[in-house]
């Protein structure tokens, strides 16, 4: 098996839930599909979603919940 990464695409905040007292898009060990939602990056006041780009399990996050991020940094490493 491959590890692979989903990486930032814009810089600002991420967020792994869709609101503040909801649960996470998705934990360490969940599995996850083309397209799943993994997260948000919010930039001034507009969310955007991280989708994986490959199927596989998610191995751990490598950014924060409400981190700040830049284009191109790791968010999850998954295994393919």
């Amino acid at each position: 098996m491959a590890l692979h990464e989903i990486l930032s695409p814009l810089p600002g905040t991420f967020y792994r839930r869709p609101a503040p007292d909801a649960p996470m898009f998705k934990n360490d060990g969940d599995t996850v599909a083309v397209g799943d939602v993994i997260g948000l990056v919010e930039v001034m006041k507009q969310f955007n979603e991280v989708q994986a780009d490959a199927a596989g399990r998610i191995v751990r996050f490598a950014a924060e919940n409400e981190s700040a991020v830049e284009p191109g940094q790791p968010l999850a490493v998954i295994e393919t």
